[in-house]
């Protein structure tokens, strides 16, 4: 059965082309999740095209479209375990246009792999997914310096790239010198399960040691239940199947549960995790679930789950704490870009600026400023167009956090602080 170790959401995070995906691909392969002779597979096919570096990408990019365009749409769930945990990748696009699913990846991860290419070092998205990646909650960081073979294994370069990515590290807390810098090569396999002759320099724990060595989360099981919706199928003999990520709380069978904002509910079915059932789901699992009496157009992405006694709260206004990240002019009220909240997205209006903070210390230091900018860090009353699941992050951080973007880029980033419920 499926409890034998503890499970954790990995996200794969960073730049487009900095070797993501063969960074996950090669995970799988080491760690026996993929057999070799797919891998033999997928160099043959790989080779045929003249693509030959993307054999171990394709082991995570199944979409045929993916393969013609070499690169990562949509986020692809794969399981590969360790001696003590057993992972779930959520594999992050880096791609610009996919910074929306990167959201959505990220909000679901317990710790992060960002993969920095040694070649080019820090780019716009490796800072922009460093600071969602700490936004949406994950504490826990490895950091492959990766295509080590491309800059010959110089320990320089290596050094270079650690000091760039701590610069930006620091400044939005994380501690450095509590976080792997592992050089790697994920297309060579270098550093991945053992010490690398090709690094002879590098004394710290291989690929699979930095992942045995993470912390396991603490599971949020005495807050209530909470389910962001990813997506509901129908499946024929069973109905209407919700499936999402338990976030907060315990699911079992026989338990009455209400999903907001459309307030449809009844009684859990059933309840099933990599296609076994389970008598109930913990925080962390990725689930699908029946509920009776609810029908296709009862339940959508972006609802949330919880149980009837202590429904998710859904926000008639709420108060968020945000940092802009950027913006080519000011803000002001009035604003109404997209907001991304666990599975949701939803335009909200910014209704008053209530206060511009030092972002250094989180003090007060203007009243009820007329704009803010790039760079501030601001407490804003916002009105959702729409109906959204919104909890405080106090209360319930796992739904109290958001990303706000506009103009195919993330504009800001932020925590709820309070809600008025709708009536």
């Amino acid at each position: 059965m499926m409890a034998e170790k503890p499970h954790m959401n990995l996200a794969v995070i960073g730049h487009i082309d900095h070797g993501k995906s063969t960074f996950v691909g090669r995970l799988m392969f080491e760690t026996g999740a993929v057999p070799p002779h797919i891998i033999e597979k997928f160099k043959e096919e790989a080779k045929l095209k003249g693509k030959e570096s993307f054999a171990f990408a394709w082991v995570m990019d199944t979409l045929k479209e993916e393969r013609e365009r070499g690169i990562t749409i949509d986020i692809a769930h794969k399981r590969f375990d360790t001696e003590k945990y057993y992972f779930t990748v959520v594999d992050c696009p880096g791609h610009r246009d996919f910074v929306k699913n990167m959201i959505t990846g990220a909000s679901q991860a317990d710790a992060a792999v960002l993969v920095v290419a040694a070649p080019d070092g820090v780019m716009a998205q490796t800072k922009e997914h460093i600071f969602l990646s700490k936004t949406l909650g994950i504490n826990q960081l490895i950091v492959a310096v990766n295509k080590m073979d491309a800059v010959k294994y110089d320990e320089k370069r290596y050094k270079e790239v650690v000091e760039q990515v701590s610069g930006i590290l620091k400044m939005i807390g994380f501690k450095p010198d509590q976080i792997p810098f592992i050089p790697t090569s994920a297309f060579e396999g270098d550093n991945f399960k053992t010490a690398s002759a090709n690094t002879p320099w590098y004394k710290g724990p291989s690929v699979l040691q930095a992942l045995n060595n993470l912390k396991e989360p603490e599971k949020p099981t005495a807050l209530p239940l909470r389910i962001p919706v990813e997506d509901a199928y129908t499946i024929s003999g069973i109905g209407t199947v919700p499936v999402g990520r338990v976030e907060t709380g315990i699911m079992k069978k026989g338990d009455q549960v209400v999903f907001m904002p459309s307030g449809a509910g009844g009684e859990v079915k059933s309840i099933e995790m990599h296609h076994e059932e389970i008598p109930q789901a913990l925080p962390g699992d990725n689930i699908g679930w029946s509920v009776r009496g609810i029908g296709k157009n009862d339940v959508r992405r972006g609802d949330v789950c919880g149980p009837k006694s202590a429904p998710p709260s859904v926000a008639d206004e709420f108060v968020g704490q945000i940092v802009v990240l950027q913006h080519p002019s000011a803000i002001t009220v009035g604003y109404t870009p997209v907001f991304h909240s666990h599975t949701t997205q939803v335009a909200c209006m910014f209704m008053s600026i209530d206060q511009k903070l030092d972002p250094k210390t989180g003090q007060p230091k203007e009243q009820n400023p007329p704009f803010i900018k790039a760079g501030d860090a601001a407490i804003v009353t916002f009105k959702p167009t729409k109906p959204m699941v919104l909890e405080p992050a106090k209360e319930i951080p796992q739904l109290g956090r958001f990303a706000v973007r506009d103009m195919g880029m993330t504009i800001a980033a932020g925590v709820c602080l309070s809600v008025k419920k709708k009536d």
